[in-house]
């Protein structure tokens, strides 16, 4: 359909006319074009001025090293305004004595394409709302418009059957000024007629809608994507990847002065590299391989829970987040992020207790610090620290989700965290980890990832059955339990 949305994961291009906003005269013809591996591409009959140059003195031009870059492009292709951010020139052939005179020729790489609309930057207010579309969404979301009828005669099914439609009112919740809406769209009927047989078909997308009390712009439309993508991926526990990404341009959709007609309104599609890109078409996640859907914790619940936890646990879900979308080929650098995540969430949580009253530890400081040579009494100070210990950390963590989870994940939590801590002490002070094999340290990194992921989930306010359904039915977590019973089950007398 023509107000379909643009697919990040399909090529397109738009012939037209190109030029920088301080110079709309000087238009170039060219061809964007953008594919889902390679980005953004402007090829131009014709060139931007990229060389840097100076004239020291009349008459004399002078060109230096490097080139001009351009924050903004405009553009008139296929009849709809086009913007281009971050654009740096790529190539190019410039012909300065030749017999025959030709056309010069430029490339010119963009970060993002606003299509369907013209702005000065990324943080220009020009739009009234973001809708985005992310892998499974539609899974996580719980419904569908379709509802499905066999028919059965007799007992048995009797080759009869429907598909029907039923509109889903859509989910809402407001969240600091913007309201979040889960919503639908589907396709009319349509009859795919082959030489083998017809196919009736109809698609079904769900996807969520983020209107903003204020005007909004292209990077806050990035943030809502983002927002979604991790909360998904959170929920699917693997990395789940923007489908499309569009914006309703403010005044579209509106009442037209002295005229009882209203003006549908008009979008404007993004086209960039997401963290991880969506495929449509593509097979959706199992569903037991699913954390958690509007089921089981609903939308208007999760969604402003997320918001606020998406921001104060941000540096630990990125991290844990980044072991789906990226695991690391060595189980080292796997353990560093995963005992990292560890220690970022127990500060983001708030449960940083320290291990002395601080005046008290203040007065045993000083008594050490009389104690050692001036000289060195500085370096002596920032050594000692009423910190947590890494092991600390870690117990601190196990208590907080569903304690029947725990128990079904980690037969021993003293022993996971002693071993975890030498682990990463080792690593970190030795650069190796002799007393451990790599089967103890795969089951580390999982077992610690997993009680990072139980936090967040506890802290999203998912029930406690739900969390132990995970621990048990998850095809991941249930060998992460196993791992944990042969890797990390008698505590050692050095832990």
């Amino acid at each position: 359909m023509a107000n379909d949305p643009l697919n990040l994961d399909t090529p397109a291009e738009w012939s037209g006319l190109w030029w920088l906003p301080d110079d709309p005269e000087h238009q170039v013809p060219g061809v964007l074009r953008y594919a889902p591996k390679d980005g953004l591409k402007l090829s131009l009959i014709g060139t931007f001025e990229d060389r840097i140059m100076s004239n020291p003195s009349p008459g004399v031009t002078v060109f230096h090293e490097g080139n001009w870059s351009w924050d903004v492009i405009h553009g008139a292709a296929e009849q709809r305004e086009v913007t281009l951010l971050g654009c740096v020139p790529n190539g190019g052939k410039r012909t300065m004595l030749a017999r025959v005179k030709s056309p010069d020729k430029q490339t010119v790489v963009a970060t993002t394409a606003i299509i369907g609309a013209h702005i000065s930057s990324e943080d220009d207010a020009a739009f009234s709302a973001a809708e985005v579309s992310v892998e499974d969404l539609g899974l996580w979301a719980a419904s569908s418009v379709f509802e499905g009828f066999l028919g059965a005669s007799d007992g048995k099914i009797d080759g009869t059957g429907s598909i029907s439609v039923k509109p889903v009112e859509a989910q809402s919740v407001v969240v600091d000024g913007t309201e979040f809406r889960l919503d639908h769209r589907h396709t009319l009927p349509y009859f795919d007629q082959r030489k083998g047989g017809t196919v009736g078909r109809m698609r079904d997308s769900a996807f969520v809608r983020a209107v903003s009390s204020e005007t909004s712009s292209v990077s806050g439309a990035l943030a809502t994507a983002s927002l979604v993508q991790d909360l998904i991926s959170l929920a699917m526990h693997r990395a789940a990847g923007v489908i499309w990404l569009r914006l309703e341009v403010a005044g579209s959709g509106s009442v037209v002065p002295n005229e009882d007609v209203v003006m549908p309104p008009r979008y404007a599609d993004v086209l960039y590299s997401p963290v991880a890109l969506g495929k449509h078409d593509a097979k959706t996640v199992e569903h037991h391989r699913v954390f958690f859907t509007c089921d089981s914790l609903p939308f208007e619940e999760v969604l402003p829970r997320w918001c606020e936890a998406h921001g104060r646990l941000e540096a630990a879900t990125n991290m844990i987040l980044g072991l789906r979308y990226a695991p690391a080929r060595y189980v080292e650098n796997n353990l560093l992020t995963a005992v990292g995540a560890a220690e970022v969430l127990h500060r983001g949580l708030g449960i940083d207790e320290k291990p002395f009253p601080a005046d008290e530890f203040t007065t045993m400081r000083d008594a050490m610090l009389d104690q050692v040579p001036q000289e060195h009494r500085s370096r002596f100070k920032g050594a000692l620290r009423n910190d947590p210990t890494l092991r600390d950390r870690l117990h601190a963590l196990a208590a907080r989700p569903d304690q029947e989870a725990i128990a079904l994940l980690i037969p021993d939590v003293g022993r996971w965290a002693g071993r975890t801590t030498r682990a990463r002490n080792d690593l970190a002070h030795e650069g190796r980890t002799p007393n451990h094999s790599i089967e103890e340290l795969i089951a580390i990194v999982e077992v610690t990832t997993a009680v990072v992921i139980l936090n967040v989930l506890h802290e999203l306010g998912l029930p406690a059955e739900q969390q132990r359904k995970i621990v048990r039915e998850h095809p991941q977590l249930r060998a992460t339990a196993r791992a944990a019973r042969e890797r990390l089950d008698v505590m050692d007398a050095g832990d």
